[in-house]
């Protein structure tokens, strides 16, 4: 036992000791045997506790093991409690027990303590005995092996299996390998080679084999493993079409994405997946489009029967591709043609629609009037949709003139009277109109009306004759009309409000007047309020009043008045603004904001003239205050008057600056240096006029606030003082108080020298 663990043994059987108690582990120590590779809960060893004489039980958890030598991550033996003061060592399972590579002895300090503290400690010794355990295989080839193989290959070699006996640490003894399952395809050697007895073909069925392969050592004990040989599917097949038809028929002028043929193939390679297959066309085509994963063929562009090489030849050949790869691979090729076919998407058309034909009303009957074949066609190319005809000519009069002979022929023939001076004629003018339809003679039967205009011109038949030889009319005095043009509208145009004017006088003494009752009837229209060019467009409205007017011969004072018809005016308002002349209510903003920029400018002009021409503004004194020869003569002094407060200074303090020491009162801030003599700095005595330059300070010590000024005075200058609004005001020579402008103005008279040392001395 090594020496640490008896120094713990040691220790425990001193510590129980001192309790003066016979509790003690009974068989132990001791020392059992378990096999490698137990499972959990296999018994070790049994022990009991011999209580102490107090009786005192064992606590809970008690017995247990302390340490393990050697020392283990995972526990692998615990105790167990059974009845009573007997316990039990078993194994845990959490780490495996294994002759050949872990410990083969470990010793286990029991440890046990009852509730008076008392404890003993114990050694169990357990060794760990070696069994036959059979091979295994070495790693990922233990839990079994996906092993993968090329189809079409030559038969041999695939893997090489290995596995190991635990009981032979230098691996000496012999493993013998072999074949659990029976298989036609593979086999296996003694020395665990797996190899292919035949060549093996994907699409034969030939995909994966589950094989179990076994490892025997020289005792006899047995391993297996399952091996899954799976056959790669390699690309040695050339895919299959499986559409078999090859010539299709579409009607011409499909939509464009419309399907005419789908095209299926099929790749032995990918048996069950056949969108792995991409296709193409390989013909300059540019009717058709093929998608490349289904093989649908498509309508890409407009396909006309009846015009370019499809008027001539009506099929299109294409090449279709297939390929199981986007590069290289296998493909295959096959042709297809597509023949269109014609319908009857054109209608019967003619060159014109409308025709005028004039006639001698003297024409013999069956003369043929027109012929509609030379003007009308059908671009279809085919028969019956290139074929059409005409429906019998209708019209107001025209059936019993006119006729299409044969019918359906489009010739256009005379078969009535068309005498100028036939009543039935004279009442629809000599003017006939005759409609007929041409159309298709296949479905869907296209339509189009031709109008054919027949104008009868008359011929000199007749001699000229009266019917009678004299002739009496009657008119009545009332007969309506502006005979003589006596009335007149002024305006006439332009305006919705007119008026009737006489426009002459009446002449009944002369007899070229005689109606004395007029009628007259106005019309009202409204397109001449229109421009030339939108009159034809626009729908002119149009309206009609009448008017009675009786003339007085011989009118007297008191006039005689009739009833007047009502007449009421109906005045429409129409929005006539064109987009096109936006210019105007532009032109209209933009004047009227230069117009009162212009007014606003006047207005601030005339303000100012009467600013500056007002009589109301003061006038300025012209009177000088003094003469200029006296100007001249003048010295300008300065007086500086000083109010001094009394102030008590509380507090001393030293010039950041300067550094001398000032003392200041706490309560209004007002300061004064401690010794102003010693402070100051050396006076020069100034001349009386000022000529030597010196520089003077006054200290104000009394008076709250900044109270330190320096004033220079320089040789042939004013003298300058500067001062703040807070100090004392300054008195000039005249003993008028004057009043700084700012604090730091100047004062612009000379310094009287007296003065200023007076009130140095007075600081």
């Amino acid at each position: 036992m090594p020496s640490s663990m008896w120094g713990s043994v040691l220790l425990l059987a001193l510590l129980g000791a001192t309790a003066g108690e016979a509790l003690h582990l009974i068989h132990l120590p001791a020392t059992s045997n378990v096999a490698e590779n137990s499972p959990p809960g296999t018994l070790v060893h049994k022990f009991s506790v011999s209580l102490s004489v107090s009786g005192s039980p064992v606590l809970p958890t008690f017995p247990l093991i302390i340490n393990s030598n050697p020392f283990t991550e995972a526990e692998v033996f615990t105790v167990n409690s059974m009845a009573g003061t007997d316990f039990e060592v078993v194994t845990t399972g959490k780490a495996q027990l294994d002759f050949e590579t872990g410990p083969q002895t470990f010793d286990l300090q029991i440890y046990v303590k009852d509730d008076a503290g008392v404890t003993d400690l114990q050694v169990l010794t357990v060794q760990i005995t070696d069994v036959n355990e059979p091979p295994q295989f070495q790693g990922s080839l233990a839990k079994g092996l996906e092993l993968y193989v090329a189809e079409r290959e030559n038969p041999g070699f695939i893997y090489q299996l290995e596995a190991f006996d635990p009981e032979d640490t230098i691996r000496n003894l012999p493993l013998s390998y072999f074949l659990i399952s029976t298989s036609n395809n593979f086999g296996m050697s003694a020395n665990g080679t797996l190899f292919s007895t035949t060549e093996l073909d994907f699409e034969a069925g030939h995909k994966s084999f589950p094989l179990v392969a076994g490892v025997r050592d020289s005792g006899g004990l047995k391993a297996s493993t399952v091996l899954q040989v799976t056959i790669v599917n390699m690309n040695d097949e050339i895919p299959r079409f499986t559409s078999t038809r090859r010539v299709y028929s579409l009607l011409e002028e499909l939509s464009p994405g419309t399907i005419v043929a789908n095209i299926t193939a099929e790749d032995p390679d990918d048996a069950g997946f056949p969108g792995r297959l991409l296709y193409s066309i390989t013909t300059v085509c540019n009717y058709f489009v093929i998608n490349q994963l289904t093989g649908s063929i498509q309508v890409a562009q407009r396909i006309d029967r009846d015009a370019g090489e499809l008027r001539q030849n009506p099929s299109i050949s294409l090449e279709v591709l297939v390929r199981d790869r986007p590069s290289g691979g296998q493909e295959n090729r096959i042709q297809i043609t597509f023949i269109v076919e014609d319908t009857n998407d054109n209608p019967a058309t003619c060159t014109k629609f409308s025709f005028s034909i004039r006639v001698t009303e003297r024409a013999a009957n069956g003369t043929l009037l027109l012929d509609l074949n030379k003007f009308c066609f059908d671009d279809d190319s085919e028969a019956p949709n290139n074929k059409f005809n005409f429906t019998t000519p209708s019209g107001v009069g025209s059936s019993h003139r006119f006729l299409q002979d044969p019918a359906g022929s489009g010739k256009i023939v005379l078969i009535g009277d068309l005498d100028y001076e036939n009543p039935s004629n004279l009442a629809v003018g000599n003017k006939f109109v005759v409609m007929t339809q041409v159309q298709d003679m296949a479905p869907p039967y296209y339509k189009n009306t031709i109008y054919i205009s027949v104008l009868t011109h008359p011929e000199n038949e007749f001699p000229l004759l009266f019917a009678s030889p004299s002739y009496v009319f009657n008119v009545s005095e009332t007969k309506p009309g502006n005979v003589n043009n006596h009335f007149t509208f002024s305006p006439n145009a332009g305006s919705n409000v007119t008026h009737l004017l006489l426009a002459s006088r009446f002449d009944y003494a002369g007899g070229l007047d005689k109606i004395w009752n007029y009628k007259l009837l106005v019309y009202i229209t409204d397109d001449n309020l229109l421009p030339g060019r939108r009159r034809a467009e626009a729908l002119v409205e149009t309206g009609t009043v009448t008017l009675s007017i009786k003339v007085i011969p011989h009118p007297s004072t008191a006039v005689t008045t009739i009833p007047r018809p009502r007449i009421t005016y109906q005045i429409l308002r129409e929005n006539i603004y064109s987009s096109s002349a936006w210019y105007v209510p532009f032109i209209i903003t933009v004047g009227s904001i230069l117009l009162l920029s212009l007014l606003v400018t006047l207005i601030i002009l005339l303000a100012k003239a009467i600013y500056r021409h007002c009589s109301c503004k003061a006038g300025k004194d012209k009177k000088p205050l003094a003469k200029k020869e006296d100007r001249k003569n003048t010295r300008s002094e300065v007086m500086v008057e000083m109010v001094k407060t009394s102030t008590i200074f509380d507090g001393e303090a030293v010039d950041p600056v300067t550094g001398g020491i000032y003392e200041f009162n706490s309560k209004t801030g007002a300061r004064k240096w401690k010794d102003p003599l010693t402070q100051l700095p050396n006076w020069t005595e100034l001349s009386p006029w000022g000529a030597a330059a010196g520089s003077w300070r006054i200290t104000a010590g009394d008076v709250p606030g900044p109270q330190r000024r320096t004033h220079d005075l320089g040789d042939g200058q004013r003298g300058k003082a500067q001062t703040e609004d807070t100090e004392p005001g300054f008195r000039s020579g005249d003993g008028k108080l004057g009043i700084p402008k700012n604090r730091d103005s100047a004062l612009a008279s000379r310094a009287n020298p007296q003065t200023t040392q007076r009130n140095i001395n007075g600081i």
